[in-house]
């Protein structure tokens, strides 16, 4: 059959206008969308910065939560711009959240364990059972906090050792810490042959500790008998000092004590044949 040409005219003429309808109509889509891309991205910047600047304002608010609170914010903003601009083109967008939201119920059950740690990362840089510098022991976790981060925290032993701890474990446990209060009690217990002047060996003592510009005024020093045995009693010397000061004091107040014994007179009593020697403890 023969083309008439214009009824091919007006077949053209016709899809030429539908195709000039699509380009302006998705022109603006187009202008619309990169619009609300830009105009997004710089909301959330904005939000970002004003979120940390904002939350810096609370005194003690660590700098890890308000980097972490403001990402959040920053990423919250610009998934719901990339849904606006997806709606611009006709998409569903209630499909594509219900998607987002299998997605993330998807990566939740697959990160549990790492969503349990950020969980208790959020809990320990805003409740602060320990800071950085500070000495701890949580379970058998013991050391000086070095760095607390999201995940886990960063602590280093009494030797050296590295340690990383997940986070959930330190909050999930009870946390000792012996740098938070400022001050800690010194207990030294020295066995004394029975035969000795009690007394005086207390009064030692208590001189001893008096004399120590480490250990501090209030309380007071005591000494004590901590226990008596066949030939033997038990004296504890009891102080207080500062945090910080509390292992180096009770090493020389160890050593002191004995020397003071000495010059004295006062006497450890000797092991019974095939005991272990006698020994200067600290508690």
């Amino acid at each position: 059959m023969p083309i008439d040409p214009q009824n091919a005219l007006l077949s053209i003429q016709a899809s030429l206008a539908q195709l000039s309808t699509l380009i302006v109509s998705y022109s603006f889509s187009a202008v619309g969308a990169i619009i609300l891309l830009v105009v997004g991205y710089i909301v959330a910047g904005l939000a970002e910065r004003s979120i940390f600047a904002g939350l810096g304002h609370i005194h003690g608010f660590d700098q890890t939560l308000r980097q972490f609170f403001s990402k959040i914010v920053r990423y919250a903003i610009l998934v719901l711009v990339v849904i606006m601009v997806l709606g611009q083109f006709g998409v569903q967008t209630a499909s594509i959240i219900a998607a987002i939201g299998a997605i993330g119920l998807a990566i939740g059950l697959a990160l549990q364990g790492t969503l349990q740690n950020i969980a208790a990362g959020i809990m320990l840089l805003a409740l602060r059972p320990f800071r950085i510098g500070e000495s701890v022991e949580v379970g058998p976790i013991a050391g000086t906090i070095e760095e607390i981060g999201l995940f886990a925290t960063k602590l280093r032993t009494a030797d050296g050792i590295f340690i990383l701890a997940p986070n959930s474990t330190l909050w999930n446990q009870p946390v000792r810490n012996f740098s938070r209060n400022g001050v800690r009690r010194g207990d030294i217990t020295i066995s004394i042959g029975s035969w000795n002047d009690i007394d005086r060996a207390q009064k030692t003592l208590v001189a001893l500790a008096a004399a120590e510009k480490r250990i501090r005024r209030e309380p007071a020093p005591i000494a004590f008998v901590a226990s008596l045995g066949d030939t033997t009693v038990s004296l504890t010397l009891r102080y207080w000092t500062s945090a910080s000061d509390h292992f180096s004091t009770n090493i020389d107040m160890t050593k002191r004590a004995k020397q003071a014994f000495d010059s004295e007179g006062i006497s450890i009593p000797l092991p019974a044949p095939g005991a272990p020697s006698p020994e200067i403890r600290k508690q």
